[in-house]
């Protein structure tokens, strides 16, 4: 890697101050006619308050971005959600909210009792007739379809309990329609809270898992009986956290001697079971699903130690030489047997992360893994990889000197077969410092690209999103009769 490079990967990070909203003029190639709808995506856009820099990935506000697609033409759209921490930054440069991996200036004194603002920028969902942006330690907020405000933030009609932790990561029921997620409680006692939220919007608590020595935990997986946790032995020091001398992040430690515990909830109620296994280290899982009296799930398991993860967490707004360098990891399938073997198996060797898969597919076995990957000698994820799990077969789209984020699945009809459809994605062109909605034919990812529409402007490193068929109506310009 040349200094030159290095230099430009500094960019992944940039923030994008403006708010915009405008119709994309450069398109290469040719948007496919029958993807009509929109794709909304979230991240930090910005880490800093006024004008006093953040350096934690995970204490960015959270900004949304619209694509929205009629078979012709892409518009874009962009806003930030207007939470307190948010709202804060806009009056001030004195950092208010102790955040996931930042410190209030002034040691414990400052930061001690304080629970980390909410900033709302992990994770955008579809939910009744609208959009939730999700952080994981406390409540969703509403967003509007369309125009991308922020309605406010959402509990349930106050059953999310005392903290209000809502994963950022919920899962979809395909044959009942049902969101599941769970949160994460400290306080008053550690334990795992599950919930399922019907059809008419109303959350129900499952069952509730008391855990004396919790580990920190960001996603997890359904299957037709399960919801599946992958407990990594990410402990959080509670006396560091009550006392405030260190950040929520810097409060952790990976406890190999502990192992990784696969946690078994049955969506239906009853007893959870327990799998014991060897430490593992991951953040995100793909799909899961019983298979007779087995659960296969499948996840990206990093090859990198947590005290190297934990620091490239933290490396926003650095002078470091180095840059961003995106950890070593691999695709992974475990199943546990009836009899509590676990037997692991790898599925590419490729260094990836961001898993995806075809929704429809959820609790049941899919062939196909969609991932963001990165290619011999690049420091941050540049490529599209593709995994078929019957076939072993992986194939990528490699882009130069670029950024790439999640691809995400869209069939081509409601009833197409898996993998008959388009992948969209960003990709941030370093050299140009400009990004890219980018659109593959998922059956061929090698081929590249069908259609680019170049932004007047980049979209900082980000994390999820979603799509819908639903096209978002236009917004009508400051004074325009509606």
């Amino acid at each position: 890697m040349t200094i030159a490079t290095e230099n430009l990967y500094r960019r992944v990070y940039a923030p994008l101050l403006d708010e915009h909203d405008y119709r994309v003029a450069q398109i290469d190639g040719a948007l496919p006619k029958d993807l009509t709808g929109t794709l909304y995506r979230i991240g930090p856009g910005k880490h800093q308050v006024g004008r006093t820099l953040l350096h934690s990935i995970f204490d960015g506000d959270g900004m949304v971005s619209q694509f929205r697609l009629d078979g012709t033409s892409v518009h874009y759209r962009n806003r930030y959600v207007r939470t307190r921490h948010f709202e804060h930054g806009q009056r001030s440069d004195r950092i208010r909210y102790r955040g996931v991996g930042t410190q209030i200036p002034g040691g414990p004194a400052a930061n001690i009792g304080r629970r980390p603002g909410n900033v709302a920028n992990t994770n955008i969902v579809n939910y009744d007739g609208g959009l939730l942006a999700l952080w994981e330690l406390g409540n969703p907020h509403r967003v509007d379809p369309d125009t991308l405000d922020t309605v406010g933030a959402v509990d349930f009609d106050g059953t999310l309990g005392f903290l209000g932790a809502f994963s950022a990561h919920p899962k979809w029921d395909p044959a009942t329609g049902e969101m599941y997620n769970f949160g994460l409680d400290l306080l008053p006692t550690p334990r795992i809270r599950t919930y399922k939220v019907d059809r008419r919007g109303t959350l129900h608590r499952l069952t509730t898992v008391p855990m004396s020595d919790l580990s920190w935990n960001h996603d997890f997986a359904l299957t037709e009986r399960y919801l599946v946790f992958v407990l990594d032995p990410l402990v959080p020091d509670i006396a560091k956290i009550a006392l405030a001398r260190h950040s929520y992040i810097d409060s952790l430690r990976f406890k190999k001697s502990k192992g990784t515990r696969f946690l078994l909830v049955p969506k239906a109620g009853g007893r959870p079971r327990i799998v014991e296994h060897e430490a593992l280290l991951h953040f995100h899982l793909t799909n899961a699903y019983d298979d007779s009296n087995d659960v296969v799930i499948e996840l990206v398991r990093f090859d990198t130690r947590w005290n190297e993860v934990r620091r490239l967490t933290n490396t926003v707004n650095t002078e470091s030489a180095e840059g961003p360098q995106f950890p070593a990891s691999r695709l992974m399938q475990y199943r546990i047997t009836a009899g509590g073997t676990v037997i692991e198996r790898e599925l590419t060797n490729r260094s990836v992360e961001f898993p995806q898969y075809d929704w429809r597919r959820s609790t049941h076995r899919h062939r196909y893994s969609y991932l963001s990957g990165k290619s011999a000698g690049a420091a941050v994820y540049d490529s599209i990889v593709k995994v078929d799990h019957q076939t072993g077969g992986v194939t990528s789209c490699d882009f130069a000197v670029s950024s790439v984020g999640e691809p995400l699945f869209v069939p081509r009809t409601p009833d197409a077969g898996e993998d008959d459809g388009w992948l969209l994605f960003l990709n941030h062109d370093l050299t140009e410092h400009r990004s890219q909605l980018v659109i593959l034919d998922a059956r061929d990812v090698e081929h590249g690209p069908l259609a680019t529409a170049w932004l007047e402007h980049h979209i900082p490193w980000g994390f999820h999103g979603t799509f819908t068929r639903r096209i978002a109506e236009p917004v009508p310009p400051p004074g325009a009769l509606r």
